[in-house]
């Protein structure tokens, strides 16, 4: 068995790789060859490790060195400076924007992670995705060991519950209490399903848990059916996200190998297996009852209910349908206990939230914190402010479906029940940050352009409403609206959030509504024939396009 002095963690997240991290192994590889250290450095593709506008990135072990925005002829420094000699290659460090005058030597002192409590992503960038045998020594599988032979189902269902975990994929609905409506049923057959098709513009969270820890998702699925007495699990994933496919399918084949997925797991008599289900790329079967009747063959649309899921799903039987992130949090939920959970966030919204930052911000990529941190410490703290100068003009929390807050909202504490209070959602954990260069109206225009293509069609309120806000949108900002479209706007939205059939067109006029409360002055003044920003171009009742 051979012993590594030193192991180099290669970013082989999406966002390295199309950046080049392929060509920097490759570079790596061949310097580390040609130095003669083959025998005393390993390197490992990994998955994401947070920085995802500074790749590619790699971190050099034991230390915790992160280099960033590496090229291929850059690994020659780094071998032979650091590898060969100890000696750290500073101008090639990563710093976090607030970071960048301090010596940074490891990566726990650097201002981007120590803000981070990483629970969904605590293996994330740590191990090699692709080896069950890291993510067993790093305690996986000891929570489905737990759970089957120290547990009965209901204390499982009772430990979530008590936790107080919230799903992570938009409701925030509570996980114990979803179990404990299927864990009592008699049935045949039970499901478990893995929600990962994640279309919510801006959020790629879920694709990089998946890339980077596939086996914890399906420990924490494996954990979910023994819980609720199911012995099939699916995970319908974007059939976009090719790489976390390949990952999920290999992980679930070494599972089998070892005897931790299939018949009589850890010699108790449970079975469970599970089988991956790609999508076609349709935002609304991130709704559960449209991605169960894609699963059954059919058009991806909402189901009217009840029954809900828990009580007739897939093929009419019970099923559980939780979010990836949801799902990463069950293993150290099992492991740790539900006081230890609740000890981090608040009391209403116990452990942390996984976000993706994107916008006008200085450290764009993937974060994990504790819930209740607030805005201003997401944005100015962990992402470094608004780059350029600017001003920070709003943010939108939870993904497109979610609310536009301005400057006044920045001490709001980033939960469920306080941005609910504040017309927001926390959602899918998509934070869009805009600073005042930009147009509302164009935004919300752009919002509802989207809107308006992934609306199913299903119902009237929707379908109709969606083309309709974006149709008033863009005449605002061609400055061919008077005061009527401002009014209809507002019957408009209160007409979809009323009667929709599901949250896409429930949700969907959500940043229009805040928009409506927090800018509606400068909405006005596109019926004036005036875009403050000076985007629209607004001349003569006539936009230049």
């Amino acid at each position: 068995m051979s012993y590594f002095r030193a192991h180099v963690l290669v970013c082989a997240g999406t966002p390295c790789m199309l950046k080049g991290a392929g060509a920097v192994k490759d570079a790596l590889c061949r310097e580390i060859e040609r130095a003669g250290l083959q025998e005393e450095v390993r390197v490992v593709e990994t998955g994401c490790l947070g920085p995802c506008d500074d790749g590619p990135v790699i971190v050099v072990y034991p230390e915790g060195v992160m280099y960033s925005k590496l090229k291929p002829e850059e690994m020659s420094r780094i071998v032979q400076q650091h590898l060969l000699k100890g000696r750290v290659v500073e101008d090639l460090v990563y710093r976090a924007e607030k970071e960048k005058a301090k010596p940074v030597v490891s990566l726990e002192e650097q201002g981007y992670l120590d803000r981070q409590y990483r629970i969904v992503l605590r293996n994330c960038g740590r191990i090699d995705p692709d080896s069950i045998e890291e993510y067993i020594a790093n305690g996986g599988y000891e929570a489905l060991g737990k759970a089957l032979t120290t547990m009965t189902p209901e204390q499982v269902v009772a430990t979530v519950k008590d936790s107080g975990l919230r799903g992570r994929g938009g409701a925030g609905f509570p996980t114990g209490l979803k179990w404990s409506f299927t864990a009592p049923i008699a049935a045949d057959q039970k499901y478990i399903i893995c929600n990962a098709d994640e279309g919510e513009p801006g959020t790629f969270k879920d694709r990089l848990i998946l890339e980077g820890d596939p086996h914890s998702i399906i420990e924490a699925m494996a954990i979910a059916g023994y819980a609720v007495g199911a012995d099939q699990g699916i995970v319908y994933i974007r059939g976009e996200y090719h790489l976390s496919i390949e990952r999920l399918q290999r992980a679930a084949a070494r599972a089998r190998e070892l005897g931790l997925l299939g018949k009589d797991i850890f010699g108790t008599g449970f079975n469970f297996d599970l089988q991956i289900r790609t999508g076609a790329g349709a935002y609304v079967c991130g709704e559960e009852t449209a991605l169960i009747e894609s699963l059954e063959g059919k058009r991806g649309e909402p189901r009217l209910k009840p029954p809900y899921p828990g009580v007739a799903g897939l093929w009419g039987k019970p099923t559980v349908v939780n979010n990836v992130e949801t799902l990463a949090n069950i293993p150290p939920i099992i492991l740790k206990g539900a006081e230890w959970f609740r000890g981090i966030g608040t009391e209403k919204t116990p452990g942390t939230k996984v976000f993706t930052m994107l916008g006008d911000i200085t450290n764009q990529g993937l974060i994990e914190v504790p819930m209740g941190i607030t805005l201003r410490e997401v944005i100015y703290g962990v992402g470094g402010g608004i780059p350029n100068g600017r001003g920070f003009k709003l943010a939108q929390t939870g993904g497109t479906s979610g609310g536009c807050l301005p400057k006044e909202f920045l001490d709001l504490p980033m939960d469920y029940d306080s941005l609910a209070e504040a017309g927001s959602a926390l959602g899918s954990g998509a934070l869009l940050v805009i600073d005042d260069s930009h147009c509302i109206v164009d935004v919300l225009r752009s919002f509802m352009k989207f809107f308006q293509h992934e609306s199913c069609g299903q119902c009237t309120p929707c379908r109709e409403g969606t083309a309709r806000l974006y149709q008033l949108f863009s005449d605002l900002a061609a400055g061919k609206a008077g005061q009527d479209a401002v009014q209809l706007i507002k019957e408009l939205c209160q007409t979809m959030q009323l009667s929709s059939l599901c949250g896409l067109g429930q949700s969907a006029p959500n940043g229009v509504v805040t928009a409506l409360q927090y800018f509606e002055e400068e909405i006005q003044k596109h019926v004036a024939g005036e875009c403050p920003a000076g985007v629209c171009r607004i001349s003569m009742g006539s936009r230049a396009v």
